[in-house]
């Protein structure tokens, strides 16, 4: 694998973490209820 190869796979697994993290802070820290349909029937949780 050449210098370019390396530095273009480096920055794409770099951009893959941050939108990643992102995604599971703002995941984590939102507020409002969850409707789950399942096997079970209807749940419903506040957050």
């Amino acid at each position: 694998m050449n210098r370019t190869s390396t530095i273009a796979l480096v920055g794409i697994l770099g951009v893959a973490l941050g939108v990643g993290g992102y995604w599971l802070y703002r995941d984590q820290n939102r507020s409002g209820i969850d409707l789950n349909v399942g096997g079970r029937g209807i749940t419903i949780e506040t957050r």
